[in-house]
């Protein structure tokens, strides 16, 4: 049986994404990212499934950061619709509530429901595990924002449902594993996740990049970060839609490589429906 690592409590989203993308798996509860990306490092579980991006609050999760040095490869990629449920203890009321807690970022995707009630807020490690808090203190005046799935978990009551302030809050998934399972190349839409240095002269960044311009390859995330202290060199994560064997990509890789004095090719994936969904929305504007 698969084992799957991921961060948070059981009736978390990630709980959820796991799920839908892996029916049947073992779970494997992590309490941080950097715990659920350990297991699979060190055998403990065969993949993990972690959040990167929300469509309102931005970034989840520091990945980009953690898997050059976890040494793991993304073999997936999976959105998942984002739903809150405000959450008391049985026989609790709105009037009762003087305090929610959840994850910060659930805060970010209900503000207008905070607002509206005016109460104080308190940060829990996971969405799931603040409904469990709610559960063991047994106190109507504290509520939880957490998936709907917790409530049941929990025991807990549901005192309003769809309480995110986006309809289509979405946030992405991605499955990442000891081994580089790359597909084919197909005519399938694919996605390919990239780690690379630029070498440290001036106008680096802008000649290694625009092989992708040049080669008409789709750049849809790129995130920058320093490794150490000092004036290193800047690190980047990427992400393009295109599969490294194709010519056009393989041109902007030679380029890349040229400006730059690391380049590691960390995934190599089938791109999510729902990526179509938005070329379909972008082109109706």
């Amino acid at each position: 049986m698969t084992t799957v690592a991921y961060q948070g409590e059981p009736g978390s989203n990630s709980a959820a994404a796991t799920q839908h993308l892996f029916p049947g798996s073992a779970e494997l509860p992590c309490t941080g990212f950097e715990q659920a990306l350990d297991a699979v490092t060190l055998g403990t579980a065969d993949l993990a499934v972690i959040p990167v991006d929300n469509s309102a609050a931005g970034r989840v999760a520091d990945v980009h950061h953690l898997l050059p040095e976890a040494g793991l490869y993304v073999t997936g990629e999976y959105f998942l619709a984002i739903h809150f449920d405000l959450m008391g203890v049985p026989g609790a009321t709105l009037d009762d509530i003087e305090c929610v807690r959840s994850h910060v970022h659930a805060f970010g995707q209900c503000r207008k429901i905070l607002r509206e009630g005016g109460w104080r807020t308190l940060v829990s490690d996971d969405t799931a595990g603040s409904a469990r808090e709610v559960a063991e203190l047994g106190d109507v005046r504290h509520a939880a924002l957490a998936p709907p799935a917790a409530a049941r978990h929990y025991g807990l009551e549901v005192l309003r449902a769809g309480v995110e302030d986006d309809p289509d809050n979405t946030t992405r998934f991605v499955v990442l594993s000891r081994r580089a399972d790359f597909p084919a190349l197909s005519d399938e839409p694919t996605m390919t996740s990239l780690f690379f240095v630029v070498r440290n002269i001036p106008s680096a960044l802008y000649k290694a990049l625009g092989g992708f311009a040049s080669n008409a390859v789709n750049l849809t995330k790129i995130e920058s970060y320093q490794m150490g202290a000092g004036l290193n060199p800047s690190c980047f994560y990427v992400e393009v839609e295109g599969h490294v064997d194709e010519p056009r990509v393989a041109l902007a890789l030679q380029e890349l490589r040229f400006f730059s004095s690391e380049v590691r090719v960390l995934g190599v994936y089938p791109a999510h429906p729902h990526r179509g969904r938005d070329v379909v929305r972008d082109a109706r504007r």
